[in-house]
């Protein structure tokens, strides 16, 4: 799809306008997706002045990954699955069972080492930072900051709760309701095991965790997954507590192991991009079902 700019105006109204039916969240995943080309050149910016005479051009999906293929050669160097990359922000898809940073044992392989290695191809100085962290065992989206100032944004966003995160987890069993939240006090131990105690326990922290059941043979059931809080097993506890524990979270209770893996993935991102202050919206396949 092709049209032409009459007045002057941003990209966002312009596409609102173009796409009545379309939603502007949905436009700007769209953005971010490479499929919006002003004047034969993609654009990522929502809030892009546009001039009278602009060409826009509307790409399908298959058609702007033909367009801008990820650096495969990068990939294969750093070991890295590459959801979106610029000169604020690099979100991976960290894999299961590789931490996202060293502990104090000094582990060399994470997930931030590999983003560091990945961007010092393009020149040695390059560094990111780490915004957020997912547990070893569970797989997903992460976005990493380019620079101090960009990880400092993004984790106020983190800390006010502005960052919508959606997770996917395959459990055992099938919860008595459909739907529900889980709110409880959580606290590391010495030995750094989680556990729920009362919130007046010293050194407590709220857990808040919304789900939702999908898909259920009565056998397993995949529950759709949303925090409000981001505690060290948090789901993993939540799914526990209503008797459904994670396939192959043997740590809290699950019989079963189909997939070799703790079955929790971090399906989808969102936030305000630390440049454009617009936001942006990642996904990754849930890869056990």
């Amino acid at each position: 799809m092709k049209f032409t700019i009459e007045n002057p105006t941003n990209l966002l109204d312009a596409l609102t306008e173009c796409m009545p039916n379309t939603s502007r969240s949905k436009l700007r995943k769209m953005l971010t997706e490479g499929r919006i080309h002003v004047d034969g050149t993609p654009e990522h910016k929502a809030k892009k002045e546009l001039t009278a005479g602009a060409q826009i051009e509307i790409l399908s999906r298959v058609k702007a990954l033909e367009i801008t293929p990820a650096p495969v050669s990068k990939q294969k160097k750093s070991n890295l699955n590459i959801l979106w990359e610029d000169d604020a922000i690099l979100v991976v898809e960290k894999p299961a069972g590789l931490l996202s940073i060293a502990t104090d044992k000094l582990e060399r392989d994470t997930l931030h080492a590999r983003c560091v290695e990945h961007l010092r191809l393009e020149d040695e100085k390059n560094w990111c930072f780490i915004v957020h962290r997912l547990d070893r065992d569970t797989s997903g989206v992460m976005v990493f900051a380019r620079h101090q100032r960009h990880k400092e944004y993004l984790q106020n966003q983190f800390a006010e709760r502005e960052v919508h995160r959606t997770y996917h987890a395959l459990v055992e069993g099938r919860p008595k309701q459909m739907q529900g939240t889980a709110r409880e006090w959580l606290v590391e131990d010495k030995n750094l095991f989680v556990k729920r105690v009362k919130s007046t326990f010293h050194g407590s922290k709220e857990a808040i965790t919304h789900w939702q059941v999908i898909d259920t043979d009565n056998h397993t059931s995949l529950i759709q997954i949303s925090i409000e809080t981001g505690r060290r097993h948090q789901i993993r506890m939540a799914m526990r507590s209503l008797g459904c524990p994670v396939v192959g979270d043997e740590l809290h209770g699950a019989e079963s192991n189909a997939f070799s893996r703790v079955c929790l993935h971090a399906s989808s991102l969102e936030f305000l991009h630390p440049e454009s202050d617009e936001p942006v919206r990642f996904e990754s396949k849930i890869p056990f079902v």
